[in-house]
């Protein structure tokens, strides 16, 4: 592989060519956010002399197994991990005349789990079929990443506790300075990203900081409502800080500990808290608003939204959400605690039968274990944790007169416990059917034709700020009268309101 040098405002680095495509990985977008950095907002780099080696990717952030499914998959985190994380990776077609567009992918992993690294996000084909710049990244994560410290420290703490989504902003920032160096268009900026990913993206759209950094947004499977309220995240760094045996004021003590004991106390407080452990926080200075709220008064009206979910999204997480015993009731809990005198009505549409709601009723009361219901149930919180939520972001955007385009993901996978599960679509959008962590899910054959397509729409999408594409059927703009939503299967069709009713069950409760 021939090296190629780079110039940066930071120093110049020396790449790798791959032939089709050049890489650079593990550039630094910030200084290590360790000792006294650590819990403080992401700071520039320090510039350096000579040539930086940009061949291997950077540690990634500190964070422990990633098992869904009942453990039954693991997610592959690519080794060393490191407090020293904040690096990002570059590929680029062959530099000439052109300004090209740039694609940002944010990885997901519940703001504990992930990275830019993952073999899975390999940006060479992006870089080569779509003739444009993939830029991955590593973020703070878990504590480390959203630790919030304010309400305890007052004046002692400089930053909200959103460290990660800090650190997103910081390498936007980084990206808009030196891109162009290595053939992008600063101005011409996609950021895409899944689950954590693009609840991130839903957040930047709220967040002051963010505005400008990018012109065109993706998200896929996000909750994008999952924000954290003040008190909220108080309670939870103090059950942290407990778990450390230290007192609330003691940051010195906190910042001076080993990251690998931070991330012990991490797994115990996170057994304590479940998914809810580690998430941004609503802390009124970078992030004054929620999405709906910041959307709503047209502050991303000029950015381009391809949005959508996957049919079976929380399958992936049924033991998560069920239990040990996958019983169905504790989701009924879950939803009646939430929704209180509204589950009924809610329980009766996804029903669409009267005997099976009554029958599925009786024995959820009884507790005896019922697949229907069960599935039922998956149904219902799929869409109210992830469907009905992108929705509402949609119809906000489309009211304030930005474009938006929305999708539902509904290839099975035949595994047909899983169905359309959480993630599914990642190996399709990156056209890598040769997933090494979806792998499992995906069977032997999976449709590549679909991969093709996919991929294809989201760098139409990257390039035009349209996702059409010559294979698949017309897929026109969302809107809150028609709603034509792109169902990406084995063959695609656009489908005007798909579960219309109970889409319209949901409103006036999200």
């Amino acid at each position: 592989m021939e090296e190629i040098i780079i110039e940066t405002q930071y120093g110049k680095v020396r790449g790798a060519d791959l032939g089709p495509v050049l890489v650079w990985k593990g550039l630094p977008y910030a200084r290590p956010p360790i000792g006294t950095l650590r819990f403080r907002p992401p700071q520039p780099p320090e510039p350096w002399s000579g040539v930086r080696d940009a061949t291997i990717a950077g540690p990634i952030a500190p964070q422990p197994p990633f098992l869904v499914a009942n453990g039954s998959l693991e997610v592959e985190m690519p080794e060393p991990q490191n407090e020293d994380c904040l690096y990002l990776n570059i590929w680029a077609p062959r530099p000439d005349a052109r300004k090209r567009p740039v694609m940002v992918w944010l990885h997901g992993g519940a703001f504990i789990n992930g990275s830019g690294s993952q073999s899975d996000y390999d940006g060479a084909s992006f870089a080569e079929q779509g003739d444009l710049i993939l830029v991955t990244l590593n973020y703070r994560l878990g504590v480390l990443g959203f630790l919030y410290l304010e309400e305890l420290l007052g004046e002692a703490s400089d930053s909200s506790g959103n460290y990660g989504l800090l650190d997103q902003i910081a390498a936007l920032r980084w990206i808009r300075e030196n891109i162009a160096a290595f053939g992008g268009d600063p101005a011409n900026i996609t950021l895409f990203g899944e689950s954590a990913g693009a609840i991130s993206i839903a957040l930047l759209l709220a967040m002051p900081a963010a505005r400008g950094l990018f012109q065109r947004a993706i998200l896929e499977s996000g909750p994008v409502g999952s924000v954290q309220e003040k008190k909220s995240a108080t309670d939870r760094s103090e059950q942290f800080l407990e778990t450390l045996g230290l007192e609330t004021h003691e940051l010195a003590k906190l910042q001076a500990l080993p990251w690998k004991e931070v991330l012990a106390a991490q797994s115990q407080w996170l057994r304590r808290n479940r998914l809810d452990g580690a998430q941004p926080v609503l802390d009124g200075k970078n992030l004054p608003e929620t999405p709906l709220q910041a959307i709503s008064r047209g502050t991303a009206q000029e950015v381009a939204i391809l949005i959508g979910t996957n049919r079976d999204e929380v399958r992936l997480f049924t033991d998560t959400i069920t239990g040990e015993k996958g019983e169905a009731s504790l989701a009924v809990t879950a939803i009646s605690t939430e929704l209180r005198k509204n589950v009924l009505k809610i329980l009766r549409v996804y029903s669409k039968s009267k005997l099976f709601f009554w029958r599925t009723l009786v024995r959820s009361t009884l507790k005896i274990p019922d697949k229907g219901l069960h599935a039922l149930q998956l149904e219902v919180i799929t869409d109210y944790a992830a469907r009905i939520p992108s929705i509402r972001l949609a119809e906000q955007q489309v009211r304030q007169g930005g474009q938006v385009w929305m999708y539902r993901f509904d290839w099975p996978s035949p595994r047909l416990q899983f169905g359309a599960c959480h993630g599914l679509e990642l190996p399709f959008v990156w056209n890598k059917l040769a997933s090494a962590s979806l792998g499992p899910l995906l069977g032997e054959n999976p449709p590549s034709n679909l991969a093709r397509q996919m991929h294809a729409s989201w760098i139409a999408f990257a390039r035009t700020g349209n996702p059409n594409i010559s294979d698949l059927p017309s897929w026109p703009a969302y809107d809150l009268e028609q709603r034509a939503t792109m169902i990406f299967h084995n063959t695609c069709q656009v489908v005007d309101d798909p579960q219309a009713a109970e889409r319209q069950i949901w409103d006036g409760l999200i």
